[in-house]
């Protein structure tokens, strides 16, 4: 009679409390020293497990998971660089939020140090960036170690999960033999004579009755302290041109609604990022109305506006509320500055910072306070508040705010028209390609941006959406690694089709993500933004440095994408003009898994015809402000 090894009892028991935390998504990059955990996870119908051969874009498929739906997907790699090839990922965990559970099989304590092979030092490889870290070793087999093991999986989902969220990790270090003791499930009985001392209903072993977590863990609620909501309270009732601005953050779908409507009960304008949730209308924000009604707007052409110094004194607040991290427009950031310095007005604006992840949200230095806590949750609190605790707005708000909206109204209302009339007809640029295809996109698709360029085309040109919309992009440390792996997570996580916006060399980057496209439950339309190069170092002053320019910060390719498109039997085609892209879309959007839609642009040209069109926005923002 064959009896389960030591090893693949303690995989099989973690496994088993990883489901019971939630875990239902895992990404399985192959090796030999994780053959225990792959085992013990296949075994488990609970789980869909998806391979990935190469570790970093299977970091980044299992963060796509986690961004998108809130839940900790595991990922699973061999020792030696394989866990190293984790670190972009952990990295944008980190900073972006996002739950993600690590499980990096090792070589034995013993080894380490030596010339055994495939064997570093995992030991806190990923530094500082884990919210949780453990090494776990099942050098012994008994109750107690069991009942231990399951209580850091606990954890280990909880401070995943937490506030903030963000990677973990736990090491695991097997020794030999790492194959299971027989290919089917163990009975009972040789459990019981494969562990004398172990019984086969110890509490370790089972877990709790009923399917339960062995430790409930239960965090932080995220309700903001009284003194909080009456400090904001009191700093709204006395602001005559209060303004919020709704950057990045995490679970997008929950803030980014509430913010929507917390600006319209209070009548303030939102200056929304396009990763901020609050852009584009949620699906459960029916009540609010969009341009020409309503009580407050949801500004989305700031980056339009703000280019003009005669639009930035003139639509100065006197108060900012800043929910999240700083917004993806660099101009915004830079009227932020300057409110902070009194460049606007003549006097400085207060401003203030919601937010309760473990970063510190103002690397401009311009924040009066910073409130600590979840800005959901707050807004919340706000709203159930209502004004008893400020005891009313001051009586000039009233007609001080309804003029204050009124000038943002009209400028928006002015650069939403202005945008939809110009950008179908103009040439094709960028900007304008990615406005089209945020018109085409159903609201059941989610759209995915690409770090550099893509997500300042967004938010610069597509201002506006009448239809819900969920917009989700890596800015947490704003590479354009793993771009493709994890617009696949996403897909993967939600089950709904994924557009990413992303450009030629974030592709090229992660071309290995390609490879997980063509598997079950994955549709990603790659709308690749191809000017053969980086499109966004034309942008900076180092444009103007020739000879080295061209080689050493454009980096032309030369690649045709259709080959690579080839290399993964995905759907490939080409346009390069204004007439072709309608086309181009109707075939991408017709698809019925995934494919890759190339949108081919001169670097140069576009960078032109980008700033013509934000100069001929500007000029209609300044028009719009003095009939206003």
């Amino acid at each position: 009679m064959s009896h389960p090894t030591r090893n693949e009892l303690w995989a099989g028991v973690l496994v088993d409390e990883l489901i019971r935390g939630g875990v239902r998504e895992v990404v399985v990059a192959p090796g030999s020293r994780s053959t225990p955990l792959v085992m013990a996870a296949a075994r488990r119908n609970e789980l869909r497990l998806t391979v990935q051969i190469d570790e970093r874009a299977a970091g980044f498929l299992a963060l796509g998971v986690g961004k998108a739906t809130g839940n900790a997907a595991a990922v699973i790699t061999t020792s030696g660089t394989a866990v190293a090839n984790l670190l972009p990922a952990v990295v944008e965990a980190a900073q972006a939020q996002v739950p993600l559970l690590l499980l990096t099989a090792d070589r034995p304590p013993r080894l380490r140090g030596a010339d055994a092979n495939q064997a570093i030092d995992q030991e806190r490889i990923f530094g500082r960036y884990p919210r949780f870290y453990h090494e776990l070793w099942p050098a012994e087999v008994s109750d107690r170690t069991l009942r231990h093991l399951r209580s850091v999986a606990c954890r280990a989902l909880a401070a995943a999960v937490g506030t903030p969220a963000g990677p973990v990790h736990l090491n695991l270090p097997f020794e030999k033999p790492l194959e299971p003791a027989h290919p089917g499930p163990v009975s009972g009985q040789e459990q019981d004579e494969g562990f004398p001392g172990l019984s086969v209903d110890a509490p370790g072993r089972v877990g709790r009755s009923g399917g339960r977590p062995f430790t409930r863990i239960h965090g932080d609620p995220g309700m903001p302290h009284p003194a909080a909501v009456e400090r904001l309270e009191g700093l709204l009732a006395e602001a005559r041109r209060p303004l919020l601005v709704a950057g990045p953050l995490p679970r997008p779908w929950v803030a980014g609604p509430a913010m929507r409507r917390f600006a319209a009960s209070r009548t303030i304008p939102v200056l929304a990022d396009a990763l901020s949730g609050a852009r584009y209308p949620g699906f459960d924000d029916p009540a609010f109305t969009e341009e020409g009604e309503g009580p407050s707007p949801v500004v989305g052409s700031y980056e339009l506006s703000l280019q003009s110094l005669e639009l930035r004194r003139e639509l100065a607040p006197d108060l900012v509320i800043r929910m999240g991290q700083a917004p993806t427009s660099a101009r915004l950031n830079q009227w932020l500055a300057e409110l902070a310095e009194g460049g606007s007005r003549g006097g400085r604006t207060r401003q203030v910072v919601v937010d309760a992840g473990g970063r510190w949200k103002d690397h401009l230095a311009v924040a009066d306070e910073v409130l600590t806590v979840e800005p959901a949750g707050l807004l919340a609190a706000l709203a159930g508040a209502g004004p008893a605790i400020s005891g009313g707005l001051p009586a000039q708000a009233p007609e001080a705010r309804e003029a204050w909206v009124r000038r943002w109204r009209q400028v928006e209302a002015a650069l939403r028209s202005h945008l939809s009339s110009v950008l179908p007809a103009s040439e094709l640029h960028e900007g304008a390609a990615v406005a089209r295809l945020l018109r085409r996109l159903p609201s059941d698709d989610l759209l995915f941006v690409s770090s550099s360029m893509p997500v300042r085309e967004v938010d610069a040109f597509a201002p506006h959406r009448d239809a819900p919309l969920q917009v989700l992009g890596n800015r947490g440390a704003s590479g354009i690694d793993g771009i493709t792996s994890t617009a696949a997570g996403v897909a993967l996580g939600t089950g709904k089709r994924v557009a990413a916006v992303v450009g030629d060399l974030a592709l090229l980057h992660d071309a290995q993500g390609l490879a997980v496209l063509r598997e079950s439950g994955i549709r990603v339309i790659l709308v690749v933004l191809n000017n053969d190069g980086g499109g966004i170092f034309h942008l900076l002053p180092i444009r103007e440095h020739e000879p080295a320019f061209t080689p050493y910060f454009a980096t032309p390719h030369g690649r045709d994408l259709s080959h690579l498109a080839a290399l993964y039997d995905l759907p490939h085609r080409r346009v390069a003009s204004r007439e072709a892209l309608e086309g181009g879309l109707d075939w991408a959007l017709g698809l019925g898994g995934s494919g890759i839609l190339e949108i081919h642009s001169d670097r140069e040209s576009n960078r032109r015809l980008r700033e013509a069109a934000m100069e001929a926005a500007e000029e209609v923002a300044r028009k719009a402000l003095a009939h206003a």
